[in-house]
């Protein structure tokens, strides 16, 4: 793929212009593109006297009447000679320079006018992002963002006579992602003949990739970057084919006085004469930096790597993968370290100059974009861009595992030659541990006593009281606790086996032979280390690919759950001991009504996995009461129960709260934390998200009281994605109105929080205060656009006589869930009729509490607690014990009493 014989195995030949030989005798062979670079030649503007370097024609203005030239701003030689060398090695019949990549964008888009329709890729450079949100708020385009990576995602976005432009990058900056651009281009073309496909060229430069070729109507490169090389200059390149647009382009550059001026033009040919050669030993450096960092074990995207998800498309556009990467490391500050380490790589934005350079786009090049927007195109936080220079690669190499070695991303394995990706420390009882040294003595400790018991554990959905959709802009949340919960009960087989069955998700159930899982793609966490902040994709993908059933894609909501489990259950395992055991979840939470039900199911299955791994264990009995005993000097002792109430130390929900945020990663994709962290905890806490200005995290609510709800269930499936996507899009087309809400709902937020927090408040003025808000927050909600008719019908229902209550929905709204709060005063009978009328109306309602217990452990200090037939026995893996028997059988209307009924449960 490199220019390089030792990337590619061969030299290619580019059927580009060649000078003509002196002789019609021996024709010669197309000249190979670095010979092109180097060859300046322009036979229709000779020098007058033969000089080997074009000159600068520094001049405003020329003599005469009759002449080529008259103005610099509409033309100049020194100009006319770079943008006939651009075109002849990009493939073009027409090329332009102009000041900058960005004004060479500016001049491709000023060729719309408002109305049209403009389909764009997800993960652009933040300037490009910048201009496109500029002419979709004040120039009346319409912009689309897609993943360009599949070319059918553009298919519902491309209409013929109203799509104007299909605006693409491949590789993308910083993402590296690859679109398809020959069958991008011709799709377009096929069904909106009239729009025009252009590419930004910059991340490849016209040496490894020219669009052209492939279909693509406009390419522009910032030629800042590779076609220069130096970073001495700034300057921006326009190809086209076509004699129609030249003319449009010339016009726009002519009438606004961008284009290039003579000095930069003989910088510009100047650097591009090397440009061969630079990217040559450009992209072999990369290579070896993105294998080395891949080796490590971080996720890099770069499209020369073997499991890179776009390789054998880039290698069908491109001629080389190019000198730029990027690579996550899990946690910001943790990247932050490591570019601040660096010595020879410089911190810049930019890329594509002979000196390399190291930057994290979220807070350089694309700090721009708004962070709710960044964190909806799965941009990371966390992200580290490396661009590649012409250093020694040794030297660049060097440098870079100083960096990660001094900031603690990786440390020299004990007893090995190589790096290993861990942390490098950990303090622990005071002293501060080479993690390496830390797992070799994990691998040390005796084999643990084999698990004969059953565990039953449960775990509290969750509702967003106030502040839903306004949270991914920053405003915060109020989430409760709710009454319904998820149930998970694990029972031992030994027989190295695990199954599961997910009763509530078309009762789906499979067995995995333990050995058969793709162990090769684990690397386990050690007991007390944290899971990073990113997921190791290869296992995630090796669980696809390889763990799963084959007919699982007929119940993909099961599927998700399947992939959760496992990759916790493959990262937990320590010790070389893969615990076997039979794992049933139930539920009386609706799921996907957005009540947290996929985050109590993370909780549950948390916290079995960590205590089947013994990863965490039960906190002994409280010592018990005892009556004084003057003769042994003995004062006594008082027990106070808390019935199970604070049984659970917060040492043991915190590790339980960071596994299920995992779990919620594989599931949802972006979680913000506060689903699993309302199902660990309960009661009530406020969130706000980081990167807006405010305060961030979360704060637990002390003093919330608890509250009955009604919470209804509409039966109408919500697209949560769309639904955010399309308040973010709101905003950016009507920023000044949505930011009126949001500040808004930001207040009804700091209302509610105080009130709730407000232990001397009475109640009934509690109760009026949160039915007037709720009523206020609704309002808003609806403006966002993000309601439904069925929210709007129960919200009716519920606000008619006799009733007169309070309602709106929660989570993302668009169907899902409708929460009523039911004040003290409600009589049964009334409250009886509501859910009847509800209930003819087609919705579920479910009468709960708000504000209860998070997670809870049924006790294991009372064997009766797990059967009702005395002690369970352990045997063959057949044999079930008759709570899990009953446990699998039981109504959902009639779960929860017998769960309750069990014995004493112990709570956080």
């Amino acid at each position: 793929m490199s220019h390089t014989a030792q990337n590619q195995g061969l030299i290619r030949d580019y059927e580009l212009p060649t000078p003509e030989p002196d002789t019609p005798f021996r024709p010669r062979k197309p000249y190979r593109f670095g010979t092109l670079c180097a060859t300046v030649d322009n036979p229709d503007q000779k020098d007058q006297h033969g000089s080997s370097s074009v000159p600068i024609y520094q001049t405003a203005t020329f003599k005469g009447i009759d002449g080529q030239y008259d103005y610099t701003r509409s033309g100049n030689p020194t100009r006319s000679h770079l943008e006939h060398h651009i075109a002849k090695i990009s493939s073009a019949g027409h090329a332009f320079a102009v000041s900058s990549g960005m004004a060479a964008l500016d001049v491709i888009l000023r060729l719309l006018k408002p109305g049209d329709e403009v389909i764009a890729g997800d993960d652009l450079y933040g300037g490009t992002n910048r201009l496109l949100t500029y002419l979709k708020t004040h120039g009346g385009v319409i912009v689309h963002h897609v993943d360009a990576t599949n070319p059918v995602n553009l298919h519902a976005h491309i209409k013929s006579g109203k799509t104007a432009m299909v605006l693409l990058e491949s590789p993308t900056n910083p993402l590296l992602k690859v679109a398809d651009l020959a069958t991008i281009a011709a799709q377009v073309k096929e069904r909106a003949p009239d729009a025009l496909v252009v590419v930004d060229n910059t991340m490849m430069s016209p040496y490894l990739q020219r669009p052209l070729e492939y279909g693509a109507d406009i390419v522009y490169d910032s030629a800042t970057k590779y076609l220069s090389g130096h970073h001495d200059l700034m300057a921006g390149i326009i190809t086209c084919n076509r004699d129609d647009l030249a003319k449009q382009i010339a016009f726009v550059i002519n009438a606004i006085g961008n284009a290039l001026t003579p000095f930069d033009c003989f910088l510009l040919l100047r650097g591009v004469k090397t440009l061969a050669i630079r990217m040559d030993r450009q992209q072999t450096s990369a290579m070896a930096v993105a294998t080395m960092l891949d080796r490590l074990g971080f996720k890099v995207h770069y499209p020369g790597l073997a499991n890179h998800p776009g390789r054998d498309v880039h290698e069908r556009n491109a001629d080389g993968y190019g000198a730029v990467l990027s690579f996550t490391t899990g946690d910001k500050a943790l990247s932050e370290r490591i570019v601040g380490a660096t010595r020879l790589w410089g911190i810049s934005v930019s890329f594509g100059c002979v000196n390399s350079l190291i930057s994290m786009p979220c807070v350089m090049s694309h700090a721009s974009i708004d962070p709710a927007v960044r964190a909806e195109r799965g941009l990371p936080e966390d992200l580290i861009r490396l661009c590649v220079g012409i250093e020694d690669p040794v030297d660049l190499i060097d440098d870079l595992e100083h960096a990660l070695l001094e900031a603690g991303a990786i440390t020299v394995s004990a007893g090995a030659d190589q790096h290993q990706f861990v942390r490098a420390t950990v303090p622990r009882g005071g002293v501060t541990i080479s993690r390496a040294v830390e797992k070799l003595a994990y691998n040390e400790l005796p084999a643990r006593k084999r698990e004969d018991r059953e565990w039953f554990v449960s775990a509290p959905g969750k509702v967003i009281l106030f502040g839903e959709h306004a949270v991914v802009h920053g405003v915060t949340a109020i989430a409760a606790a709710v009454g319904l919960r998820c149930y998970g009960l694990s029972s031992p087989r030994h027989d190295g086996k695990i199954a599961l069955r997910f009763i509530d998700l078309g009762n789906f159930s499979h067995e995995w032979v333990l050995d058969d899982l793709p162990w090769d793609a684990v690397t386990s966490i050690g007991v007390g280390d944290p899971h990073p902040d990113a997921l190791d994709q290869r296992l995630v993908d090796a669980i696809q690919q390889r763990g799963l059933p084959a007919n699982i894609d007929q119940n993909l909501q099961a599927k998700a759950a399947a992939i959760a489990f496992l990759y916790l259950y493959m990262v937990m395992t320590h010790g070389g001991e893969r615990p076997s055991f039979s794992f049933a979840v139930r539920s009386t939470l609706p799921v996907g009504a957005g009540l947290g039900s996929s985050a109590s199911f993370s909780t549950c299955v948390a916290t079995a996995l960590l205590l089947l791994h013994q990863r965490i264990s039960m906190p002994p009995l409280p010592e018990p009461s005892r009556t004084p005993d003057e003769q042994a000097h003995d004062p006594g002792h008082v027990h106070v129960s808390h019935e199970g109430r604070r049984a659970l130390p917060r040492q043991i929900a915190e590790e339980v709260n960071h596994w299920a945020f995992i779990a919620e990663k594989i599931l949802h994709g972006n979680p913000s934390g506060v689903d699993n962290s309302v199902a660990v905890f309960g009661g009530a806490l406020a969130y706000t998200r980081p990167g807006f200005g405010r305060k961030s995290g979360m704060e637990a609510i002390q003093g919330f009281k608890s509250f009955r709800f009604l919470l209804t269930d509409s039966r109408v499936p919500r697209d949560t994605k769309k639904l955010v996507a399309g308040v973010t899009a709101k905003k950016l087309a009507e920023p000044a109105v949505v930011e009126g809400i949001l500040d808004a709902i930001q207040s009804i937020s700091n209302e509610a929080r105080r009130a709730l927090g407000d232990a001397e408040l009475p109640r009934d003025a509690l109760l009026s205060a949160l039915a007037s808000l709720i009523t206020e927050n609704h309002a808003h909600l609806v403006t966002l656009g993000v309601s439904h008719p069925v929210l709007e019908a129960i919200r009716t229902q519920t606000a008619a006589e006799p009733y007169c209550l309070s309602t709106k929905l929660t989570g993302a709204g668009g169907g899902g869930c409708a929460v009523t709060l039911v004040p003290d005063n409600v009589k049964e009978s009334i409250l009886a009729a509501l859910t009847t009328a509800l209930t003819s109306s087609g919705f579920h309602p479910y009468l709960t509490s708000v504000g209860g217990s998070g997670l809870g452990i049924l006790s294991p200090y009372d064997p009766a607690n797990y059967t009702s037939s005395g002690p369970l026995t352990v045997g063959n893996s057949d044999q079930r014990s008759s709570l899990r028997e009953a446990f699998e059988i039981k109504g959902v209307e009639e779960l929860t009493a017998w769960a309750e009924q069990r014995g004493r449960w112990l709570y956080v």
